[in-house]
């Protein structure tokens, strides 16, 4: 490792010393700043379901699976970043990691101006699709375009953040989090509550919050003296580097985006049994970002780990590294995942007061739970191929098991057995199946990868 890298305070050695206090060290903030961001996310749905109405909060969680097909990418474009940056770190090549940060922050700035036009000219339309009912599409589709129109900031901050995890540095962004989603609520009940805004001032704090974040993360970049500092003067698209950022990250952006559509198709199932429902789906769905956030702070850890042992040559510590991971993405895995379901009623009533949503919540936190850690483990294997630069087949094997799993089901078993059980189940059974197929593809991926190496 470089001088560079042991002098600063905030980043982690990730070449050298022991693996799993340094996993946990670069995971928890992440962690921490996963759950603040939802905890901030929650206080938009309990603000809105609590003091508008079940209708309002059925219009703002209507939008979820929606909002981020449109974004998920870019974001994964992000991840290409993170990839691409930690290995020329690792491997103390300045110059290199120079030009992947003012390609992949040029790129984010770009992405969120395309962004803001999708927001606003295609929003209704995408939810007309999702046969949104009449009683909520026209404030889902206020809400939509309000929120798009953030989305230079949001893009920002999490190319952004994305650099400076290359890098082990999780400590810092956690503390953005927690300024501009303290700012968030702040907002949110000024403006439902105060000035009876309903979802569009809802989507107004969220669009300050963004900002918020934003202007830290790029004072962040700005004002560091390490080879990652941004200056607004370099600026600018570098084909050479956008091409190996794309190599990695669109792939990535295709598996989170088409995975996200089959939320969609699901999130049009739900539509189907009406607005309760909808509401208990939106309560449960906050709950089970919960444990993606903290399942997927491990797989970013292992996919950054990776890369910088793959820029520095050391092929033994890579496998470390995920053994490593499985062992906590299992624990965590487990371990909230069964508290989720034993304290759902509780957690379900902070959402909403009505019985009947929180049953509908309940019967989809079954199967969406206890069964999680199947989900981490299917999310870790492709960070670390990722993180050693293969990024598309991976793309490929989960599309096939979790969305081809899942359309199967939407189409072919669910209209034999209408329930919200039958349609749940759905998940641990594409999780399963995808990873089988994963888990093959990474020890082929491993032994062409190491014999490279030598």
């Amino acid at each position: 490792m470089t001088k560079e890298v042991q002098a600063n305070k905030y980043e982690i050695d990730m070449c050298n010393g022991t693996i799993m206090d340094k996993l946990i060290s670069f995971s928890l903030p992440l962690m921490l700043s996963g759950i603040l961001q939802l905890l901030f996310n929650a206080v938009d749905i309990v603000v809105v379901g609590r003091f508008t109405g079940s209708q309002a909060l059925a219009a703002v969680g209507s939008t979820t699976a929606l909002i981020n097909l449109f974004i998920n990418l870019f974001i994964g474009v992000s991840l290409g970043a993170n990839v691409l940056a930690a290995r020329y770190y690792a491997a103390g090549k300045q110059k290199e990691m120079s030009e992947t940060v003012h390609t992949a922050m040029l790129f984010a700035l770009i992405s969120g101006c395309v962004m803001v036009l999708a927001g606003l000219f295609f929003s209704r339309g995408a939810l007309e699709l999702m046969d949104t009912p009449d009683d909520v599409i026209s404030q889902a589709a206020l809400y939509m375009k309000i929120y798009f129109m953030g989305m230079p900031f949001f893009m920002l901050y999490n190319y952004g953040a994305a650099i400076l995890r290359a890098v082990g540095d999780t400590k810092r962004p956690l503390l953005f989090l927690v300024i501009s989603g303290a700012a968030n609520a702040a907002l949110n009940l000024l403006l439902v509550i105060v000035f009876s805004m309903g979802v569009a001032g809802v989507a107004v704090a969220t669009v300050i919050s963004q900002c918020i974040s934003c202007v830290m993360v790029l004072s962040c970049l700005i004002r560091t003296e390490s080879s990652y500092q941004l200056s607004l003067k370099k600026l600018r698209i570098r084909p050479a580097y956008l091409l190996q950022i794309f190599q990695v990250g669109i792939p990535a952006g295709i598996q989170s985006t088409v995975i996200t559509f089959s939320n969609v198709l699901l999130q049009s199932s739900v539509n189907s049994f009406g607005s309760t429902a909808m509401a208990g789906y939106t309560a449960a769905n906050n709950i089970f970002g919960f444990l993606y956030t903290s399942i997927n702070s491990v797989s970013q850890a292992c996919m950054s780990f990776t890369s910088q042992n793959y820029g520095a040559g050391k092929k033994k510590r890579m496998d470390l590294v995920l053994r490593d991971c499985l062992i906590l993405t299992v624990v965590i895995g487990l371990l909230m995942g069964g508290g989720a379901y034993l304290f759902g009623p509780e957690l379900l009533h902070i959402y909403t007061s009505d019985e009947a949503v929180i049953a509908c919540g309940m019967e989809i936190l079954l199967y969406t739970t206890v069964t999680y850690f199947l989900c981490g483990i299917m999310d870790l294997i492709p960070g670390a191929l990722r993180g050693m630069g293969r990024s598309a087949v991976p793309m490929l094997l989960s599309v096939i098991g979790t969305v081809g799993t899942r359309i199967i089901w939407i189409y072919l078993i669910f209209p034999a057995h209408r329930s919200l059980a039958v349609l749940f189940i759905s998940y641990p059974v594409s999780w399963l199946a995808t990873i089988i197929m994963q888990a093959a593809c990474f020890f082929f991926v491993r032994r062409n990868v190491h014999s490279k190496m030598k």
